[in-house]
């Protein structure tokens, strides 16, 4: 995972988890050039921001691994000009991508629950034309959105639509074979701060 604790300046990013609903939508060159195929399996992984205090959800997310490797990011914070996206969709998910994202959400008030579950390719194939097609989602939507998704997908059709994100994550993981890690880090709740780190580790090219 990103090392990223150390002072720098760089990109400032809003600091609310979920923000309002805003169109994006990056250009096709910086799209194609973009793309990344991930040689792992089809799946889905259901990325779920939680209260170190409470234990309270405050974000959901969902990594698609299919033609390609999406990351379903609705109503996020986390941007940069290097990574396209288009309407809460991010293209280009490579590893060092993810623990960028991860790293970003994770600090000494949030920690990240990743659940990964292994799908057939023709799942994850419609849960990335699904992400497509969505739209730009508002303040507060990232579950309801995610769930939605979800639910219109075979073998999902019992995934009950919430704005919860602890609620999908309990839902999420009744499936049989998922893996489920949690991440941690100790840095001060100030995503600012992350942000500007990772935007120098990409300007460095790291």
């Amino acid at each position: 995972m990103v090392n990223r604790r150390f002072v720098v300046l760089g990109l400032p990013v809003a600091l609310a988890a979920c923000v309002p609903g805003e169109a994006v939508w990056a250009p096709d060159e910086l799209v194609e050039a973009s793309v990344y195929r991930h040689d792992a399996p089809p799946s889905l992984t259901l990325i779920t921001m939680k209260s170190v205090g409470s234990g309270s959800g405050a974000h959901t997310a969902l990594l698609i691994n299919a033609s390609q490797r999406v990351l379903w990011d609705p109503a996020g914070s986390f941007k940069h000009p290097t990574i396209p996206e288009r309407n809460d969709l991010i293209f280009g998910i490579t590893p060092r991508v993810l623990d960028y994202y991860i790293s970003y959400h994770s600090r000494e008030t949030y920690y990240t629950v990743i659940q990964e579950l292994q799908v057939p390719a023709e799942v994850a194939e419609m849960a990335l034309r699904e992400t497509m097609a969505y739209g730009a989602v508002g303040e507060a939507r990232c579950t309801v959105s995610t769930s939605e998704i979800l639910k219109r997908l075979p073998g999902f059709e019992n995934i009950g639509v919430t704005f919860f994100p602890n609620e999908l994550e309990k839902q999420f993981a009744k499936f049989p074979g998922i893996a489920r890690i949690e991440y941690h880090e100790d840095d001060a709740d100030d995503k600012s701060v992350a942000a500007a780190q990772i935007d120098a580790l990409i300007r460095a090219g790291l």
